[in-house]
């Protein structure tokens, strides 16, 4: 049983020299699942627009738009058929201008996906270029001829199972993917091919966008000169593709990379107030973040997957990840993300057993708004949503498909928001959805919370509110950590105040009189008090002095 949360009143200050960008919120949609518009069953860009006084109401600053770019769908956009244009199932593009007007009206940032490690291949640059090996687009994608005996040129495994090659008949050559074989990886190193995404930033640029995600950017080059990856080493892990036998070392995270980020840098640098946040993932992840980022003319933030693909959340997890990002010369600013449409939701991951999951969903919430950096809330995040179980028969993942049982589907993270409990569908859609929405998704719909003053998303509101109104929560740097047993504790510092964030994780009482003495109560979740932190007990305290 929970008691009454104690938070304080927000009240908004930012120092006004600040980018709008720096320790941001920022919430990520994913159109297919955000709001269905015309009936079909599927998301789309006038369904987000109508429902974008929610984001604004939470207090976000912006909102990441996942892939709405002509495509296949082979892997749900991010295997882009034209960079400049919207699919017809998402709407137009003056459907998109019209979301940018409403999002600017409302105070929104809009920020979108690039996606420079590949493209599709029914992309016109992909048909060119695979027509013959001396036209204008021959070298803008990554083509070799196969070995002696016609087998692939490297060794080379693809995320999704199998070789990161595929024969071409048309050319006789192998043509290189490090995901989906329907995703031909860009030539990269190739100027006309970064001219060519430049002009992509350009054009969305002037359409008012105010940044870019920039996913799987660390797989935008490769070795040119082919290099077989090293085999890994020895480890506990499961491996459950090829792909998990290697070091991937020669298939990505070429040192150029950052130099192609810099002509990124300096073109949106042009435009007033834009940003740039970079997904980073693999072993490598902490080194390349922060090359990535590093001094001011590379990009402005990265984020990895230190939570979005952790099985347990625990104090160590959360110190370390934190101080891998000092406040210091030179080091970027971090990003950060509990979920998001590749990973499974959080509370379905991380709620220890005995644990109440709707307490556990109110402490991460609280712990995402306390961290320094930019934080990312995926959609629904804001509502307590859980895991749904896809059946088999309704997977749509292509991951999951190539590797079923062992990949867990990514769609149980994608199924559609529930907006209004007591609507057909929760209000998502007139028709059947594109997946089906969770069991219990529906009692945690919008409506029902937004009238409940003690909701996950009444909390959520409040939270972010005061993330807001705290210079040391919104901009601070991290002090005096405390990472023991299941205790976690740190004082966000800065502007001439201290906030000190108190986090139990575990599930058996934790004494914080000695941490608490002299604080005042900004937030007390889940029953906590100065003296004591239960399960999931959470304290902000305003610290004197």
């Amino acid at each position: 049983m929970t008691t009454k949360p104690v938070l304080a009143d927000p009240a908004p200050a930012r120092a006004a020299a600040d980018p709008w960008w720096k320790g941001a919120v920022i919430y990520q949609i994913y159109p297919r699942s955000f709001a269905d518009s015309n009936g079909d069953g599927i998301g789309d860009l006038a369904g987000i627009t109508a429902r974008l006084d929610h984001v604004a109401g939470l207090g976000a600053d912006a909102i990441w738009l996942s892939p709405f770019y002509p495509s296949p769908m082979d892997d749900f956009g991010y295997d882009i058929a034209d960079y400049r244009d919207v699919d017809p199932i998402f709407g137009t593009l003056a459907d998109f201008d019209a979301l940018v007007a409403r999002a600017h009206a409302l105070g929104l940032k809009v920020t979108t996906d690039l996606v420079f490690a590949h493209t599709s291949d029914r992309h016109a640059w992909f048909a060119e270029s695979r027509a013959s090996r001396d036209n204008d687009k021959a070298d803008w994608y990554v083509w070799a001829d196969a070995k002696p005996d016609g087998s692939p040129p490297t060794n080379w495994q693809s995320v999704f199972g199998g070789p990161a090659w595929t024969w071409d008949a048309r050319r006789g050559q192998y043509y290189m993917h490090n995901f989906l074989a329907s995703q031909p990886q860009l030539n990269v190193h190739n100027r006309g091919v970064q001219d060519a995404l430049l002009d992509v930033v350009r054009f969305w640029l002037d359409r008012g966008v105010d940044g870019f995600r920039i996913d799987a950017i660390n797989f935008s080059m490769h070795d040119p000169d082919l290099r077989d990856n090293p085999p890994a080493p020895p480890s506990n892990k499961v491996r459950t593709r090829p792909f998990d036998f290697q070091q991937k070392i020669y298939n990505q995270s070429h040192p150029d990379i950052a130099l192609f980020l810099e002509r990124i840098r300096a073109l949106t640098d042009q435009y007033e107030g834009r940003f740039t946040v970079a997904e980073v993932g693999g072993e490598n992840a902490m080194r390349e973040m922060k090359l990535f980022t590093e001094g001011e003319r590379r990009l402005n933030s990265a984020y990895g997957f230190d939570f979005l693909y952790a099985d347990r959340l625990t104090p160590q997890l959360v110190r370390e990840a934190a101080e891998g990002w000092p406040d210091a010369p030179g080091v970027g600013w971090p990003s950060w993300a509990f979920e998001n449409h590749d990973a499974p939701r959080a509370v379905s991951r991380w709620t220890p057993e005995g644990v109440d999951r709707a307490d556990f969903a109110r402490m991460k919430m609280a712990l995402l708004c306390a961290l320094r950096g930019n934080i990312i809330l995926y959609n629904g995040e804001e509502l307590g949503l859980d895991q749904v179980d896809i059946p088999f028969e309704l997977v749509k993942d292509p991951e999951a498909l190539k590797n079923w049982p062992l990949t867990l589907s990514r769609d149980g993270a994608r199924t559609p928001l529930p907006w209004v409990a007591d609507r057909v569908h929760a209000g998502f859609s007139d028709a059947e959805p594109w997946l089906p929405l969770g069991a219990g998704h529906g009692a945690l719909a919008v409506d029902r919370q937004h009238a409940d003053s003690e909701s996950m998303l009444s909390l959520t509101r409040r939270l972010i509110g005061l993330r807001a109104a705290h210079p040391a929560l919104r901009r601070g740097r991290n002090a005096n950590w405390v990472a023991e047993g299941d205790l976690l504790a740190f004082d966000r510092v800065g502007e001439g105040e201290t906030v000190r964030c108190l986090f139990n994780l575990g599930v058996a009482p934790i004494d914080a009189k000695a941490l608490a003495a002299g604080g005042t109560p900004l937030v007390a979740l889940n029953g906590a008090e100065p003296a004591m932190l239960p399960p999931c007990g959470v304290l902000w305290l305003q610290m004197e002095g």
